[in-house]
């Protein structure tokens, strides 16, 4: 017999059997769907905080253990020995590809690398300093509306090629929502290049002389997106899911989790890391904003430390970190901004006060570092994380469209307005 927990409404005498989920790893989870049923009452968990939403194969995180996995693979073994695009076939399929499966995945991606020409004309009802974020979202939501009627969202290989289309194009759209604001002519995908190359080409190219990415600046963006590519159920994972629960248009998904991931609270995070790093301006300033952290009675903090998930350390963080370093050495960066993050970096790694708290440098701290010394603005680093995110997203829904449990999202609340009162006419209100 499966393990229970026992509920007893103690104002009733009432009880409930509820059966204890265990899942591969992770805490048990108690199956409260019965509750309502018989006791009359919901579970109340503002945030979801204690709720597991759904039964996922995808992604594991143990944040006490800084532990991050891609269907059973470590994030750190992925990061040494695969690219992106692979990460994506793995995420997708559930397995890692041999030779002929990979070569195949890559060659289907660049074929729905375009696309469609009218889309081209979308951009343009955009304000000249509309945000990347905005135009993303409304880009994505855009090309739902060429694939409405011949989207079966309950076949396999219509999920598939969804997802492959959405692989394909998000780069494309991205890229122009960088130059639309830039004011620099869209430049169509080259498939002589591999993904991440034909991005930059994409973002930084020039009609009047060739562009060549460094193959380390390569490697940095690639680990980056693999870092990036899903993260277990964050809240803009849960809105692509939520959507998909009402069978909408897998497109209109993704931009719904576009405009959730654009969130500063969620999506936002390397961004505020620039900002700090420009507010910080000199070296010599770097003690004072250390002290004002410290201060328990100043609001300031230090963005790009410790993390929400991951209490002893991010492992993103230790992947990237060296690739940060690397492209700066190659870059030979020696602005301010680079100098102030080295440093707070080092007293992050040393000062007992940060070891002791667990304000370690995060992802976010290295991934803003990258983005700036790639040129790339900062509106645009959560346009970065939609790309890498977006593999997730639709492996994800996939999943959920596969799921047994399938049903359309509806939590319950607490109702805590006013009770039943009767409408007074207008002229008898006070």
């Amino acid at each position: 017999m499966s393990d229970t927990v026992t509920i007893i409404d103690n104002r009733t005498g009432k009880q409930v059997e509820c059966p204890v989920i265990k899942g591969t790893y992770g805490p048990p989870v108690i199956d409260t769907n019965a509750l309502y049923k018989e006791l009359g009452m919901f579970t109340f968990d503002p945030g979801y905080a204690s709720t597991a939403s759904c039964r996922s194969a995808i992604t594991y995180l143990d944040g006490e253990q800084g532990i991050l996995q891609y269907r059973g693979y470590p994030i750190e073994q992925l990061a040494e020995h695969s690219n992106f695009l692979e990460v994506c076939y793995l995420l997708i399929n559930g397995e890692l590809p041999n030779k002929v499966q990979l070569d195949d995945w890559e060659n289907s991606i660049k074929l729905y690398g375009m696309t469609h020409e009218h889309l081209s004309r979308f951009y343009n009802g955009y304000r000249y300093d509309a945000h990347p974020m905005s135009i993303m979202a409304g880009v994505v939501g855009a090309v739902a509306s060429y694939y409405h009627d011949v989207t079966d969202i309950w076949d396999a290989d219509s999920r598939l090629m969804t997802a492959k289309r959405v692989i394909g194009k998000i780069p494309s759209i991205a890229s122009r929502c960088y130059r639309y604001e830039a004011g620099f002519p869209f430049v169509y995908p080259d498939n002589s290049r591999g993904y991440i190359e034909n991005f930059m080409n994409m973002m930084f190219s020039r009609p009047s002389e060739k562009y060549q990415p460094s193959a380390i600046a390569i490697r940095a963006l690639d680990l980056l997106f693999i870092l990036h590519a899903d993260h277990e159920q964050n809240a803009s994972t849960s809105t692509v899911r939520m959507a998909g629960s009402a069978e909408t248009n897998p497109f209109a998904c993704i931009a719904a989790g576009i405009a959730t991931l654009w969130g500063k609270a969620h999506g936002g995070a390397n961004e505020a890391v620039i900002l700090m790093l420009e507010e910080i301006a000199e070296p010599k300033n770097i003690q004072k904003f250390v002290n004002r952290a410290k201060d328990k009675n100043d609001p300031f903090r230090l963005m790009g430390f410790g993390h929400r998930v991951y209490k002893n350390h991010d492992p993103r963080a230790t992947i990237i970190r060296q690739a940060c370093h690397d492209l700066l050495d190659e870059m030979h960066l020696n602005l301010p901004m680079f100098e102030i993050a080295m440093e707070l970096e080092r007293i992050a790694l040393e000062d007992d006060y940060f070891i002791e708290r667990k304000l370690y440098p995060n992802v976010d701290f290295y991934s803003g570092l990258i983005y700036q010394a790639l040129g790339i603005p900062s509106n645009m680093f959560t346009v970065m994380f939609t790309l890498a995110r977006s593999a997730g997203w639709i492996a994800q829904w996939i999943e959920l469209m596969e799921d047994k449990e399938f049903r359309i999202a509806r939590p319950r609340q607490i109702y805590i307005g006013s009770e039943k009162r009767d409408f007074v006419p207008m002229d008898q209100r006070a």
